[in-house]
């Protein structure tokens, strides 16, 4: 199976003809037989940027509340990336981690962290476009040795 990517912006397609020539090429190196096309919107892994935001927050929640930030992070995990699945007949809650979320459900679940952390411990959390973010980073990014990724 091969996978051919392309995005399409304000309507057109972006590098068409090199897009095509690979079809083309794709189609020509095929054997014999019935073959289907399937198109889907193609979504990101989360970004560097927010999984480094992330460890930001929860370095300021650290310091903030005295809890160790990889008990925030799974504390976040189980409060907003938890799911009840069927197993056997059996109902169980799996909870998933970070390290895998497509960019836009990051997004969401940065945003809900952001909403929770002001409600329940006082903490403003700014995103990259507050005022006051450049000193916030400063503040807590030397305190943050756990962007590792996960």
């Amino acid at each position: 199976m091969k996978t051919l990517y392309f995005k399409k912006e304000n309507g057109e397609i972006k590098e068409e003809e090199q897009l095509f020539k690979q079809l083309k090429q794709s189609f020509l190196s095929l054997k014999n037989g019935d073959y289907e096309i399937v198109h889907k919107l193609f979504k990101k892994n989360r970004s560097n940027d927010q999984n480094a935001l992330m460890w930001l927050w929860f370095t300021c929640l650290e310091d903030e509340t005295g809890q160790d930030k990889q008990d925030i992070h799974d504390y976040y995990c189980k409060l907003f990336l938890r799911r009840e699945v069927v197993i056997n007949n059996k109902r169980e809650v799996v909870v998933s981690g970070t390290k895998n979320l497509k960019t836009d459900v990051m997004a969401n679940f940065l945003t809900k962290v952001q909403a929770d952390a002001a409600s329940e411990f006082g903490c403003q959390l700014p995103t990259r476009e507050d005022l006051h973010f450049e000193e916030f980073r400063r503040q807590y990014e030397r305190f943050n040795s756990h962007n590792d990724g996960r």
